[in-house]
């Protein structure tokens, strides 16, 4: 993954941010939609985007695009920043392949201290009952 390829294949574009506001937010565009087109991209082996494709899957368009918007800012530059910082994140969070599971047992000195244990622990209950009368 080469993330100087990546970032310069980024698409930006500034919208007008939702919600309230006063006179100022309707003369302003400082919401961001970053796109990143994942089935283009130079940048990213075959490998890398199959598993993304994979991990990414609620989150592609039906071209495999991904859009991440961002308007926590009043600022557009820092909506910006914090927009590639979002997608570095995700795509590197998506990238690591998950250590595959050894199948494992116990040991035969654990199987016989647990079966121990749990016959202490049925003589102790079998004591607390109350004697047969007979």
């Amino acid at each position: 993954m080469n993330l100087e390829l990546i970032l310069k294949e980024l698409n930006f574009k500034a919208i007008r941010s939702s919600g309230a506001g006063g006179q100022h937010v309707n003369k302003t565009s400082s919401k961001i939609e970053l796109t990143f087109d994942l089935e283009n991209s130079s940048a990213i082996t075959d490998e890398e985007k199959v598993l993304l494709q994979k991990n990414l899957s609620t989150k592609l368009t039906k071209e495999d695009v991904l859009i991440i918007f961002c308007e926590e800012t009043r600022s557009q530059h820092k909506n910006k920043e914090l927009a590639i910082k979002r997608f570095l994140e995700l795509i590197k969070n998506n990238l690591i392949v998950p250590k595959k599971r050894k199948k494992s047992k116990p040991s035969k000195s654990a199987i016989r201290k647990r079966l121990d244990s749990k016959q202490k622990n049925s003589v102790k209950k079998a004591l607390r009952k109350r004697p047969k009368l007979d």
